[in-house]
């Protein structure tokens, strides 16, 4: 199964790790994940400091790699919201609760340009201590670290 997901990964998190595990899963021993990396342009909207592209992709990579997921995968460059994902054929997209509505533009725009629809693998948003959801804004406030676990004023 070819699966594709996306996103900044920065930094990359329990709930990214969450989402590229579940991605990794569904592609099964001789799949594919295609990971979509937010370039420095499109990554340029977020509200906290992202590192380059670079230096993301290599800690996405260290990490896939890490983890020995059997499935092959490749890490391309994530331009806007929908990536190749309106053209490429694929069989699956994962996304996080906060992405879901965008995975459904996708489809529609797929059905409108006579591509298949992919299914849809939503996987619930990993929780910090506090019971909010971790994201990279939180860490970056000194909220919370990566695993979600709550930084007291002193770490702040």
């Amino acid at each position: 199964m070819k699966v594709m997901v996306g996103g900044t990964f920065d930094p990359l998190h329990d709930g990214h790790k969450r989402l590229i595990s579940r991605s990794f899963e569904l592609a099964g021993r001789d799949g594919t994940v295609i990971v979509g990396l937010t370039t420095d342009t499109f990554a340029s909207r977020k509200v906290h400091p992202v590192r380059a592209y670079e230096q993301r992709k290599a800690a996405l990579a260290s990490y896939i790699r890490e983890q020995g997921f059997p499935a092959s995968y490749s890490i391309e460059p994530l331009k806007d919201r929908y990536g190749t994902a309106l053209e490429d054929d694929f069989d699956a997209l994962v996304v996080s609760e906060e992405t879901l509505p965008i995975a459904h533009e996708i489809n529609q725009l797929r059905k409108e340009k006579g591509k298949q629809k992919v299914d849809i693998h939503q996987i619930t948003c990993v929780l910090a201590d506090d019971g909010h959801w971790i994201s990279s804004t939180r860490i970056y406030r000194g909220e919370i670290d990566v695993h979600g676990r709550l930084l007291s004023s002193e770490e702040q």
